[in-house]
């Protein structure tokens, strides 16, 4: 099995080198750039499994790089490691996409767990990809291909959002409980999984708006539920 290959941009030169280091030694393949300018650069040269991204660099912060990242290849996890613990960091990290969150100082072993988390989920899901459509009120989800078909054209789906409407759609009008959406999509129910869900669910709900009988209404306290009704 090829090692798994990371992509990590730090300006601090002592963390940087002991990051390098430390998943070195623990099997994989990191590629270490001082910068957000030469992250870039590195990362349309080769092929990545997972980005770490410091946030507060020079040349191009953590936040523009990951923007940049992601018009070119949405799937692709980001992990955002930064010095700031603020609430608007966490909200616009997840607004881009990123998969997780860790703050300065952290230990080695923390941000070993969560990049091995993040490369589990990722892996697995692009090895299961069952040939399956769903079918709801004017939508069909094209699971395989990874987009949602509706009433206004196609939509191209995150693996997640292609998940997340997979899970709500073989549950029409029933309750799916929040943990365990959290769970089986993000792999745990943390509060950063939890806020990143919510995103999604948002996002999903604007593609849902072509058909005024399709609808996704939050049960407090307990889930969500996708409700389909009757002509």
């Amino acid at each position: 099995m090829s090692k798994a290959k990371l992509l990590v941009v730090e300006d601090d030169p002592n963390l940087g080198d002991i990051l390098q280091e430390y998943l070195e030694m623990k099997g994989y393949e990191p590629t270490l750039c001082r910068d957000g300018e030469e992250g870039w650069n590195k990362f349309k040269k080769d092929k990545y499994d997972l980005c770490l991204l410091d946030i507060m660099m020079p040349k191009k912060d953590g936040f523009t790089l990951a923007k940049e990242i992601k018009k070119v290849q949405e799937d692709l996890p980001v992990l955002f490691l930064t010095a700031k613990n603020q609430k608007d960091d966490i909200i616009e990290g997840l607004k881009i996409g990123a998969d997780d969150y860790i703050t300065k100082p952290f230990s080695m072993e923390e941000l070993l767990l969560r990049v091995t988390a993040i490369l589990r989920r990722t892996q697995k899901s692009t090895e299961i990809t069952p040939l399956k459509t769903y079918e709801f009120g004017g939508f069909v989800l094209h699971y395989d291909e990874q987009y949602l078909e509706g009433p206004l054209g196609k939509h191209k789906l995150t693996s997640k959002e292609n998940e997340l409407i997979r899970l709500l759609a073989s549950e029409i009008n029933k309750l799916v409980n929040r943990s365990h959406a959290l769970k089986q999509i993000w792999g745990d129910d943390s509060y950063f999984n939890a806020r990143s869900m919510d995103v999604y669910l948002s996002k999903i709900r604007k593609l849902l708006k072509d058909d005024p009988k399709v609808q996704i209404i939050t049960v407090h306290g307990e889930g969500f539920k996708l409700i389909v009704s009757e002509d």
